[in-house]
């Protein structure tokens, strides 16, 4: 996504299923990424349209700022994206407690 481009939710959803398949493609974090969201490898395939699910896969992603950067190096995208992917899908809006 271009640094002009608006994010839509549809973009997200897109880019949560990108991250999800550079998840698949390494193999020393792909069983962390399951073991942490309780998810199976039917799963992975099952719920590529619940944006529950990919709010989750970019939730793990930016958990991490290591597996950020080299998800984004991978992805060729800007290292805030996947942040600002994941306020449009459920429960990422910000949180005022004031």
């Amino acid at each position: 996504m271009s640094r002009n481009a608006t994010m839509t939710t549809e973009n997200a959803e897109a880019m949560a299923i990108r991250v999800l398949s550079w998840l698949l493609s390494n193999p020393e974090l792909l069983p962390t990424f399951l073991g942490t969201t309780g998810a199976s490898e039917s799963d992975l395939r099952q719920r590529l349209s619940d944006a529950e699910f990919l709010a989750s896969v970019l939730d793990f992603l930016t958990s991490d700022d290591s597996w950020l950067k080299k998800c984004c190096d991978a992805l060729e995208l800007e290292y805030e994206a996947p942040m600002n992917a994941r306020r449009l899908l459920p429960g990422g809006a910000s949180v005022h407690w004031t």
